[in-house]
């Protein structure tokens, strides 16, 4: 697991036109958020993708960029995204190797069966590339305005 003061791994995941971003060219120039959330179209991570997204002008403001990154594929990625209105980039980590980066690929136990998948979990990142703030297993409700206030008290 990543930690408060780490630099931030990079990586380029296709996002859901299937562009490639980079991480690294918006090193040196924007605060970053990446949050990890495990499934396009589940209901909690709807509405978590959807509160980043209805703010994502007020995370523009603190020259900050929001990238929401799953396993999905891109075609679903595009489906999601058109069906919820998401205006954010929503990358696609299909193989899971930014996630594992990340340490957000987590095991849990789902009646005694030992089961793998996304831990909800989201990273802000200052302009340098420096992890400011590492946040795992986090509560979907509120948490784009929690992590909003974190990103403008870093600006500060």
């Amino acid at each position: 697991m990543l930690k408060t003061g780490d630099t931030a791994p990079l990586f380029s995941l296709p996002d859901a036109d299937m562009e490639m971003v980079d991480l690294a060219a918006y090193v040196g120039k924007k605060a970053i958020v990446l949050f990890f959330y495990p499934k396009d179209g589940a209901p909690c991570c709807t509405r978590e993708v959807t509160d980043f997204s209805d703010h994502e002008t007020d995370f523009l403001r603190q020259n900050c960029v929001l990238f929401g990154i799953s396993r999905d594929d891109c075609l679903k990625h595009a489906e999601f995204r058109d069906k919820e209105g998401i205006g954010l980039e929503l990358l696609s980590d299909a193989e899971g190797e930014v996630c594992a980066q990340y340490g957000v690929w987590q095991a849990r136990e789902v009646d005694g069966v030992q089961k793998f998948g996304v831990s909800r979990s989201t990273f802000i990142i200052d302009t340098a590339g420096c992890i400011r703030h590492a946040l795992y297993n986090v509560n979907y409700k509120g948490h784009a305005m929690e992590v909003l206030g974190l990103v403008r008290a870093m600006q500060a």
